[in-house]
């Protein structure tokens, strides 16, 4: 629901995010009382002591706050309580019990300073016992203090005037946003919103250069979040509920859905290119340097390292830039099982657009490999947030070619370090029967899709492997094109090879839909929400949608406080059913790069740490990717680590186990 109105301003948290925080400051405050009767009735008639008639005065005065604090906490929790996200009308009265429970903090302030006058200047003589306990006392009303100081900074919107929307509080369809009233309103709220994104992303970013291109990133960033957002009047716990609330919807749907679109390709074919990813994916793990070596091996990696980093080496690697301990290199040498004679070039140097990568020999394989690497820092995040597109104009393409610009820009980079600099001439000199293989996983993976792309013509019998890219990344003209040098390797319900701003903006248009139309409390569905994310149960547990309420109606404005979109958008039109016309794309279409080789679990989802995993792969389509899944496993599932293990499961048909300390027993694993 809109974020809760109080001193004159909009904030963001909701009318019924009051619930927990104030659960457990009553508790906090109901112990703190106790704790200050026990003390009172230990020393009734025994204030003697110099100062005693002050400390006698503190804790009757504290008794009595504490008393008045418990029961304005305990109505904030009951009020909060009811209702439901888009039925704030049980709640009008919290607003005035929180300003009750502000105007409390002034005789508690008043009444910390006093605890600190008593201890510091008429204390003495007092029981030492008696002295500690109104220490704490006064200590912790000062730390409570400071806490709710930091809650408020927190929870401050700096978009949150309540003057931000139009005054008039008639439906969507009725109101003009197209007149020049309107348009002035939605122009000048998006500045706004674009300035205060801006603001956001230089306080994150202060370590970073100022320049030229990080301001242009920045610019760029901000104008793409804030216009995700602004159509919308959610808060953060908002969006909470509704993913869990779509995760029981999902898991429901999945145990009666179709099967995935699966692309046809023989067994033989893919039994190879399992083998052929299995190896390459040891090199884009080993890109990511001492970072993930150390992650991998916590026991063992530290002191191998330790014997190669910080040496003097400047003769020997004169082949590597940026690393100027040489633990990234040396982790790239452990990882791989190579020797320093097999790398023609390894750069650590990292910016905005420009990623760190490595060229070396694969005998193995007899293959020229260049590996490129994942996210890893902050410049990184700014590549993949520039997800605006791209043109990628190639000769004899059918169709539209376009690309995510950050990671567009970043595989140009390394286009000009390989082909200007000379850096594949030489490798080729020495090789010249080998054959080019670009691979890199997450960031690297697109990156490396995009490279392969651009060096095709070149080198017409290229290879690329990309593990885990983004999803939001070529047009589907460049898709089909690089089906036939590009295999994209998804593990599970990965979430990163299901980003893109489509499913972004279906994303948001499902948690609407289904926050629109739940019949529960908000604190109901968070504690159900974790207790299934932590404990599982029957998605059929958890009704989430009300049952008396029609599908055409869900296209219907909620009116007030009541409304979660503030103005006219495609997201708003798209709350309709799935299947209607309005439901249009507001950005262009991107897809995974070449064919789609998906690994899945076999058998339940949850399983113990203790249980075998079993996987299965199938060719599919990019297709299948067009939805964000909600799962416990979206983010472990990208992993480097987790997707290497899975394919090396795959090839040597060992089950693989979620305790990475456990042998595995050797299985037949069907692939």
């Amino acid at each position: 629901m809109p974020g809760m109105v109080a001193f004159g301003r909009r904030w963001g948290i909701a009318s019924d995010d009051l619930v927990f925080p104030g659960s457990f400051e009553m508790l906090i405050r109901v112990l703190w009382w106790i704790g200050t009767l026990i003390l009172y009735t230990y020393h009734k008639g025994h204030f003697g002591c110099q100062g005693g008639g002050v400390l006698h005065s503190y804790l009757v005065g504290l008794l009595i706050i504490l008393g008045f604090i418990v029961f304005s906490l305990g109505a904030i929790v009951y009020v909060s309580a009811q209702g439901t996200i888009t039925n704030p009308g049980p709640r009008r009265s919290l607003t005035a019990l929180v300003y009750l429970r502000a105007l409390l903090y002034l005789p508690e302030l008043g009444w910390a300073c006093l605890g600190a006058v008593w201890v510091s200047d008429d204390s003495q003589g007092c029981d030492p016992a008696t002295v500690g306990a109104v220490i704490a006392a006064v200590v912790f009303s000062w730390i409570i203090l400071l806490f709710t100081a930091l809650g408020v900074v927190f929870v401050f919107d700096p978009m949150g005037s309540p003057h931000a929307r139009p005054a008039s509080m008639e439906p969507l369809g009725v109101r003009d946003l197209e007149s020049s009233e309107g348009s002035q309103f939605l122009s000048t709220a998006h500045s706004v919103a674009v300035k205060v994104w801006e603001s956001r992303l230089r306080l994150l970013c202060c370590c970073l250069p100022h320049d030229d291109s990080h301001r242009a990133a920045f610019s760029n960033i901000a104008q793409l979040v804030s216009g995700f957002f602004s159509d919308t009047d959610l808060v953060p716990s908002d969006i909470a509920a509704g993913l869990a609330l779509l995760h029981q919807e999902q898991d429901k749907k999945e145990q009666s859905r179709d099967p995935d679109i699966i692309a046809t390709h023989s067994p033989q074919d893919l039994e190879s290119e399992l083998e052929k990813a299995a190896h390459c994916m040891q090199f884009a793990a080993a890109a990511y340097g001492w970072p993930m070596y150390i992650y991998s091996n916590p026991l063992t990696g530290p002191c191998r390292l330790s014997k190669d980093c910080c040496k003097s080496r400047e003769s020997e690697y004169d082949i590597v830039g940026g690393d100027h301990l040489g633990c990234h290199f040396s982790s790239i040498l452990h990882s791989t099982g190579l020797h320093y004679r097999d790398f023609i070039h390894v750069s650590f140097h990292n910016q905005i657009y420009e990623i760190p990568f490595f060229v070396a020999l694969d005998h193995k394989r007899e293959a020229v490999l260049v590996a490129v690497r994942g996210t890893l820092s902050l410049r990184d995040v700014l590549t993949d947030l520039s997800a605006e597109c791209e043109n990628l104009p190639l000769e004899g393409v059918i169709g539209a070619c376009y690309a995510h610009k950050g990671i567009c820009q970043a595989a140009g980079y390394i286009y000009k370090k390989l082909v200007n600099d000379g850096i594949l001439n030489q490798a080729f000199s020495i090789a010249p029967e080998y054959k080019l293989v670009i691979t890199g996983h997450s960031l690297g993976g697109g990156t490396a899709a995009l490279l392969a792309v651009m060096l095709k013509n070149s080198f017409p019998t290229l290879k690329c492997y990309a593990f885990s890219p983004p999803g939001g990344l070529v047009s589907k003209a460049l898709a089909d094109y690089t089906k036939d040098f590009v295999i994209s390797v998804v593990l599970g319900k990965d979430l990163v090879p299901r980003l893109s701003l489509p499913n972004m903006e279906d994303l948001k248009r499902r948690i609407l839909k289904i926050v629109s139309n739940c019949n529960k409390p908000k604190y109901r569905i968070l504690l159900q929400g974790c207790w299934y994310e932590l404990f599982g149960g029957e998605p059929d547990d958890f009704p989430t949608e009300m049952d008396n309420r029609r599908e055409e109606e869900l296209s219907q404005p909620l009116l007030g406080e009541e409304s979660l979109i503030i103005r006219h958008s495609s997201s708003y039109q798209s709350l309709a059913s799935d299947d209607s016309p309005a439901h249009t794309a507001t950005h262009l279409p991107l897809f995974l790069p070449g064919r789609v080789l998906h690994i899945t679990e076999e058998g339940p989802s949850r399983r113990s740490c203790f249980s075998r995993v079993r996987y299965r792969a199938d060719w599919s389509s990019e297709m299948s990717f067009r939805s964000v899944l909600i799962s416990p496993r979206m983010l472990t599932d990208h992993m480097p680590d987790v997707v290497l293990r899975a394919l090396l499961s795959l090839t040597t048909e060992r089950p693989f186990s979620l305790c990475p300390s456990m042998a595995a027993h050797n299985q037949h694993n069907p692939i």
